[in-house]
């Protein structure tokens, strides 16, 4: 017997809606991508980003959040990674300290958004930039834009530093195994 009835529609489309918000989505846009692949054997020195704002607010400690979450992504294929919360831009390429490393990781906070989403139906939102440097030589051997956006029914547990594993290892991985990110 298919039921068709008012109520049975309407809890259909309820439990559809409820569903439908209950992951977060992520996008990656490569801006440019690796022509090889990265080699583990060789150390990665990353950058601690400027926190992130949203308005006027500042969100304390979103740039070593974000650090930490690139430097346990490249964890997983190399020995060597070193976070620095003094070095924030491309000019730590030229430290004398950089000669010990591979690869130079310089994250970029474009946006960082944490709403109070269980109630206010507004979702979190983080917007962040990865260049990857050899250096050595200096230049860019790749760059992507991660975006996350939470789920509606958080139920009070997430923040924009949840969104920011998966899509972060999983651009990771790509650069290890040059593969293509799905979006």
């Amino acid at each position: 017997m298919v039921r068709t009835g008012p109520v049975y529609i309407l809890a259909l489309f309820s439990g559809l809606i409820l569903f439908s918000g209950c992951s977060a989505t992520y996008t990656h846009d490569v801006v440019n991508h690796p022509g090889v692949m990265l080699d583990r054997s060789k150390g990665v020195f990353i950058s601690t980003p400027k926190n992130g704002w949203y308005g006027r607010t500042e969100y304390r400690d979103s740039g070593r959040m974000t650090a930490n979450a690139v430097r346990a992504a490249f964890s997983r294929f190399t020995n060597t990674v070193t976070v620095s919360e003094e070095c924030q831009s491309s000019a730590c390429l030229k430290l004398p300290a950089m000669e010990r490393y591979g690869y130079y990781v310089e994250p970029q906070i474009l946006h960082w958004e944490d709403r109070a989403t269980e109630w206010s139906g507004l979702p979190d939102k983080v917007e962040i930039k990865i260049i990857v440097y050899d250096a050595k030589a200096g230049n860019e051997i790749a760059s992507s834009v991660l975006t996350g956006r939470s789920k509606w029914a958080t139920f009070g547990g997430d923040h924009p530093q949840d969104l920011l594993p998966e899509p972060v290892t999983k651009y990771v991985d790509s650069l290890y195994r040059l593969e293509t990110v799905e979006r």
